[in-house]
């Protein structure tokens, strides 16, 4: 869908028969039928251990929690956006839509149905910017206040468990001592952490993708702190070890099932599209086809149609991005745009988020696809983070791609939570219910009709593309008339 068909959305009525009954503090979305259910849950799901998310993004934190068997009670996410695909793919879980800045856990007790129950875990990483090697890493970045807010949340909820993950960013350099004071702060507060910190890197948990991210494990003090999850792979991209763990998925794996984007018309101006045949899928393709009780763990199952290809809309490449896309090798950048060309039976190169809107709100970087010229699409890079098929995104390539991006891989975060559930001397159980996903409209609004829908104003900017560089044309990059080459 474009731009322009999504901003049409905020027009249409937004409440989509909801009814107008809200719970204490709560939004339109989280009415009647959402509060008795999410009730009736917490009663029937008394044996699962109880989560909260902060900082929720589009949830790929709660998706592995969930699938730990975890009971997910608690989204806290303050772009509305994010917020609504959340509430589309957890249907069930009560979604606060601001920031957790002024958020007590009276407020969120009250909201969830949760009243004095003893809350498990608490998981979340606070916005990154200001640690990232990848940008202005600064110690005063007022981003980093949030920090100490989740802190505070996981303090006054009395959570036996938490889970704090970041950018390796934070490991190095001054950003060390602002580590180490987070750690001084929740032994303050009667929290032991899990000493040494460790950072991961997705590709050793069954995952295509070099993607390295820093977990703290944390424990009320007298209580079993977790153990960091041992390797479940050996990254695609490594020698074969004899005797060693088996091989992960490659590139070719997550995405040879696939049918290119490109075949459907219908895709130019639509996130979906009927599939009537797939290719032939590898082991971690048919997993995430999730057409198996045992590809969903101990997650609820979600009732969808495995005939549609969605989070699929086409990108309008020109003919010489294309050519330049062909020419370039494997594993190789391409040199004008940069973007990175995948290896079918290697890794992706780190998925990244894009710019918000505060800094140009510019499209993540997607990579080229190993067969096919052209970036891949959402899905597929939904595929590279180990985001399941059911799962959707923002029908827009920028905020799906944004969504991932940001996300912690789900394979990850299911390792993570199963750590988190052997410390706490539980056993997981898979559910016997079966959960509806959202109405699809959600994954349409714009910022205003997203606010909206939630009751909520607009905190989060508008996109503002005006950096002051102008955007050269093709042939202003490539002379026609010159040959394409791997050039610097």
């Amino acid at each position: 869908m474009r731009d322009g068909d999504v901003r049409k959305a905020s027009d249409q009525q937004l409440t989509f028969g909801l009814s107008s009954k809200r719970s204490l503090g709560s939004s339109p979305l989280v009415e009647s039928t959402f509060d008795f259910e999410g009730s009736k849950r917490l009663t029937e799901g008394v044996s699962r251990p109880i989560s909260v998310d902060l900082f929720t993004g589009v949830g790929g934190m709660s998706l592995g929690f969930e699938q730990a068997g975890f009971e997910s009670v608690a989204a806290v996410e303050i772009d509305p956006i994010h917020a609504c695909a959340y509430q589309f793919n957890f249907p069930k879980t009560t979604v606060i839509p601001s920031s957790i800045v002024g958020l007590s856990a009276r407020d969120l007790r009250l909201r969830t149905g949760l009243g004095d129950r003893t809350v498990d875990v608490v998981y979340g990483g606070a916005p990154c910017q200001g640690f990232s090697m990848m940008g202005q890493r600064a110690l005063d970045d007022p981003r980093n206040n949030l920090v100490s807010e989740f802190v505070r949340l996981v303090t006054e909820l009395r959570a036996r468990r938490f889970v704090f993950e970041n950018v390796r960013g934070l490991t190095v350099g001054a950003h060390r001592l602002f580590l180490e004071e987070l750690i001084a702060s929740f032994d303050r507060a009667g929290y032991q952490v899990q000493l040494p910190w460790r950072v991961l890197n997705v590709a050793d948990y069954g995952v295509p993708q070099n993607r390295y991210r820093l977990i703290l494990f944390g424990a009320l003090k007298g209580e079993k702190l977790p153990e960091y999850p041992p390797a479940t792979s050996q990254p695609a991209d490594l020698p074969e070890q004899p005797g060693g763990l088996v091989t992960g998925p490659t590139c070719s794996d997550a995405l040879a099932d696939l049918p290119d984007v490109d075949r459907f018309g219908e895709l130019v101006a639509s996130d979906s599209v009927e599939i009537e045949s797939w290719g032939p899928a590898s082991q971690y393709g048919c997993r995430l086809r999730a057409e198996d009780r045992g590809d969903w763990g101990y997650g609820y199952q979600r009732i969808w149609d495995p005939t549609r290809l969605t989070s699929s809309v086409r990108t309008d490449h020109t003919s010489i991005s294309r050519r330049r896309f062909q020419q370039t090798r494997p594993g190789e950048v391409e040199p004008i745009s940069r973007f990175f060309k995948l290896n079918a039976k290697g890794l992706a190169n780190t998925l990244r988020a894009g710019t918000d809107s505060a800094r140009g709100a510019f499209t993540s970087p997607r990579p080229i696809h190993y067969l096919y010229p052209r970036c891949i699409s959402v899905r597929e890079m939904a595929r590279l983070h180990g985001f399941p098929d059911w799962f959707r995104f923002h029908v827009t390539k920028w905020h799906g791609a944004r969504q991932i991006g940001n996300a912690v891989p789900p394979p990850l975060a299911r390792e993570i939570a199963s750590a988190v559930m052997a410390s706490l001397g539980a056993k997981p159980r898979a559910p016997r219910i079966q959960w509806d996903l959202g109405d699809p409209r959600w994954l349409t609004f714009d910022m205003t009709a997203a606010a909206n829908f939630f009751s909520v104003p607009v905190v989060i900017g508008r996109r503002d593309r005006k950096s002051g560089a102008r955007k050269r044309k093709q042939t202003e990059i490539v002379s026609p008339h010159r040959k394409f080459a791997f050039y610097a």
